[in-house]
């Protein structure tokens, strides 16, 4: 028996479909309803009294809530509502002098983080350099280090690649970035949630993630854990009242508040935040050293699967080097992703990968196989062709 899925009775939808999709939404867990409910409850009885009652301090009361599956303190993480904003607010926080201009990215960084900071930095008279990758799936660690020199301000990549799910080995990173006075930046999206994370053990200086995907926490949901000497020393110019230390002051000039609140904006998205809640929870009650090592077990036998079935597969083979999903390209991988999805088989595609399957703590061992004997199905009978021409988005 998995004691695993003793929590599947916690998502409803597990009961309707074959939910394989956790690396692009996590299954909603069944309290959300009951924690909107109060959102709901507070506004119509308390009406603006609510702000003081408790809603102010949500954005650093659910960062508390999340900073033990990143190996943070409490006070440490602030609720922002989106990653892409939260590298956006490192990004600011830094002087870029002619010496010291450049932010390293790579190549598979995820486009939105990659778009926005590539827009901003030479307005703040800094430069991107982008480290690419040979096959388009995996960063090479020595290649990724040879690009951080003296001139690195910022370095600013994903912890797992969202296209392949590789591993990037950021511990090394951060070191070679130190040794040569630069700082570093996470998006530990495809990380937090169905891996281990330790803030501290891997000495980064800033560390961004969300809840929509592995902690099954909805949208608007996205965190930022900034190193405390760091946050001493810095403070974001994307700001807004709530960073402020006497937000309701309204005095004119800016006074940064210290801790997590340094880094939060303006008025918090409050329905979020209620929603966010549960499935955090949820992920620390299961434990993320049971849930990684059940996500190796299950992506190493998906892998089999595919590798039987001559599929080209867009994942690391070696575990220790493997997030929680398997991409495997099949013959019309668009249309063979639209017949599942019309089979209650969720997963997604992305070009350049194939059909990613994402199975989490709740997952069963036979849906993984049906999603395989789906597919097989699905080319043998020629069902893709029916979802030939259609251009809507497969998740």
């Amino acid at each position: 028996m998995d004691p695993l899925l003793s929590y599947r009775s916690e998502f409803p939808i597990l009961g309707r479909c074959t939910y394989l999709v956790s690396n692009s939404l996590g299954a909603m867990p069944r309290a959300v309803p009951d924690r909107l409910a109060e959102y709901v409850d507070a506004w119509e009885a308390r009406g603006v009294r609510a702000w003081a009652e408790g809603w102010w301090e949500m954005p650093v009361a659910v960062g508390d809530e999340l900073a033990p599956l990143i190996g943070a303190y409490p006070g440490e993480v602030a609720m922002v509502p989106t990653v892409t904003l939260s590298q956006l607010s490192v990004l600011s926080a830094l002087q870029y002098p002619p010496a010291r201009d450049e932010v390293v990215m790579t190549a598979l960084d995820f486009p939105s983080v990659r778009y926005a900071i590539e827009q901003m930095a030479p307005r703040l008279g800094a430069r991107v350099t982008s480290v690419p990758s040979d096959d388009g799936l995996v960063m090479d660690a020595d290649r990724l280090c040879a690009a951080i020199t003296e001139r690195t301000r910022l370095v600013a990549i994903s912890h797992v690649l969202f296209r392949s799910a590789a591993i990037v080995d950021v511990q090394r990173v951060c070191a070679h970035a130190h040794a040569v006075g630069a700082l570093v930046s996470l998006d530990g999206y495809h990380a937090a949630g169905v891996m281990p994370v330790d803030v501290r053990a891997i000495g980064c200086d800033f560390y961004a993630g969300g809840v929509l995907k592995w902690l099954c926490g909805g949208p608007g949901g996205s965190f930022l854990w900034v190193a405390p000497e760091v946050s001493q020393e810095c403070a974001p110019a994307l700001t807004g009242w709530q960073a402020h230390q006497r937000p309701f002051a309204f005095e004119g000039e800016m006074a940064y508040a210290a801790g997590a609140r340094r880094w939060l904006g303006g008025t918090p998205v409050i329905p979020a935040l209620y929603a966010n809640l549960e499935g955090p929870r949820l992920v620390r009650r299961a434990g993320t050293e049971a849930i990684r090592h059940k996500s190796m077990r299950q992506t190493a036998a998906l892998i089999a699967m595919a590798d039987a079935r001559g599929f080209t597969v867009a994942a690391p083979r070696n575990p220790a080097a493997r997030g929680g999903t398997v991409a495997f390209d099949v013959p019309h991988a668009a249309e063979v992703a639209r017949a599942l999805l019309a089979r209650d088989v969720v997963i997604d595609f992305r070009p350049g990968a194939g059909i990613r399957v994402a199975p989490h703590f709740y997952t069963s061992d036979a849906e993984l196989e049906q999603v395989v004997a789906e597919i097989d199905d699905i080319l043998r009978s020629g069902a893709w062709r029916a979802f030939e021409g259609v251009t809507s988005t497969v998740t």
